[in-house]
């Protein structure tokens, strides 16, 4: 095993998998306080968010696992995205019934202190989500990224340092941090302000991103604003 393969394996087990535990520990946390406080979405019990949060953890014992040198729970790439489009599928839900409560609950059933603290939750695990997703779909994946004589010709995402290569440190290349950093600037300024979309994939991605968390800021903050100003 090559040295950048040995540091794409290290980042997979001691960096990306850290990650998906904290989102789902999130929603884990969003569950507990809904349960200690009897609330409610859509007449759905604390639980859902548990239920949301277990494909996250699975991704994260496939990685723990894979890159560990154990056996991995799944084998194969394409395998690897749908379980990440399963995790993704989780958030987007989580987005819709807090969508439907604020259509269809009243203000005194659906408090500003629960909007506000199940948007944040949800928008934090969507910005982990999404940048393991770019992680994980840009240029063939890590392992691909890593190998020796591996050139970012064909990238999903084009980064500064692609664009100016004399601005990078001899050998760089994208790591967790860099599409984490990236997810968040794409849910925070709703566009693509560090790296660019390439591939319709990518662009799917950080539009998907975008569109959800446009909502979180914009529709719950607002209800919430309204609640708790009344």
């Amino acid at each position: 095993m090559s040295t950048r393969e040995a540091e794409a394996r290290y980042e997979a087990r001691r960096e990306v998998a850290p990650a998906v535990i904290i989102a789902a520990l999130v929603l884990t946390a969003l569950a507990l306080v809904s349960w200690k406080k009897g609330w409610e979405l859509v007449e759905l019990s604390w639980w859902i968010w548990l239920v949301l949060a277990a494909p996250g953890l699975l991704v994260c014992v496939d990685l723990w696992l894979g890159a560990g040198g154990v056996l991995a729970l799944v084998r194969t790439r394409m395998t690897s995205l749908v379980l990440l489009g399963v995790v993704v599928l989780g958030n987007l839900i989580g987005v819709v019934l807090l969508v439907a409560a604020l259509v269809t609950t009243s203000n005194d059933n659906l408090g500003g202190g629960q909007l506000l603290f199940t948007a944040v939750a949800i928008w934090t695990a969507n910005v982990i989500v999404f940048g393991m997703c770019f992680w994980d779909v840009d240029d063939g994946g890590p392992f691909e990224r890593a190998r020796p004589r591996h050139e970012r010709t064909t990238p999903d995402f084009q980064f500064p340092q692609d664009e100016n290569p004399q601005l990078a440190q001899k050998g760089w290349r994208p790591r967790v941090w860099d599409y984490t950093y990236m997810s968040l600037t794409s849910a925070s300024a709703f566009s693509p302000t560090d790296a660019m979309p390439l591939t319709l994939r990518a662009k799917l991605l950080m539009g998907t991103e975008a569109t959800v968390s446009l909502v979180l800021i914009v529709l719950v903050t607002a209800r919430a604003v309204n609640v708790l100003g009344s």
